[in-house]
């Protein structure tokens, strides 16, 4: 019952998905699910994506969180579009929270939807919003078993952003072995160190977005 019941609730959340893909897709949009844990650098990586992009793109930031509007607050003081969800206690967004969320949105001024996801890295792998691709941000920090723990986002990300760089030589991050799991799990993800405080790896990061935008305006 536990099954029929998950996947009743995936089938009718990927459907819905679907249907914001492809109205996405119609106005031209290229859509990120921003996937990583509590702490990783997430929202300071969207800041500095804002700040470097949004003369050149239209973009709109969709933020998830649990509770409380300070990540949408810390994105607003960049001049940005953006839509706060709170879960109220879910650990994921999924795509009914999105529909409601783009309502709030002018689209026809958007190249580039940003959706922060809530801190996770286990359930928000599993929902589809609709997004073009799933971008997950793994902290040096954080312990470089991530990738063989936790598989599911991995496998299902275009993008690693290999986050707080600068901190690899005093952290015991050991970056060949993840990156070893990383390609045994996902051998066509794209890698990008960066450090969101240091600006290490966001002029690579921000290029790799607007080249993914030049390319969905053109279809």
């Amino acid at each position: 019952m536990e099954i029929k019941v998950k996947k009743n609730v995936l089938g009718k959340n990927d459907r819905l998905a679907a249907e914001i893909r492809k109205y996405l897709s119609e106005k031209g949009i290229f859509a990120i699910n921003l996937i990583s844990s509590p702490g990783a650098g997430k929202t300071t990586i969207l800041e500095e994506t804002c700040a470097r992009l949004k003369d050149k793109l239209g973009i709109a930031v969709v933020e998830g969180d649990i509770t409380t509007t300070r990540d949408a607050d810390r994105i607003a003081r960049h001049g940005v579009p953006v839509h706060q969800i709170e879960t109220q206690g879910a650990c994921h967004l999924d795509a009914r929270m999105l529909e409601n969320a783009l309502e709030h949105l002018d689209l026809d001024k958007v190249d580039l939807l940003i959706i922060e996801n809530v801190g996770n890295l286990v359930c928000p792998a599993t929902f589809d919003l609709g997004e073009d691709a799933k971008i997950v941000v793994l902290s040096v920090p954080e312990g470089d078993d991530k990738p063989a723990k936790y598989p599911g986002i991995f496998r299902r990300a275009k993008v690693l952003l290999l986050n707080k760089i600068d901190l690899l030589e005093i952290s015991g991050f050991d970056k060949e072995k993840a990156l070893r799991d990383l390609a045994e799990i996902n051998p066509d993800i794209t890698v990008f160190e960066t450090s969101a405080t240091k600006g290490t790896g966001m002029d690579e990061w921000c290029q790799w977005l607007a080249d993914r935008v030049a390319e969905k305006k053109k279809k």
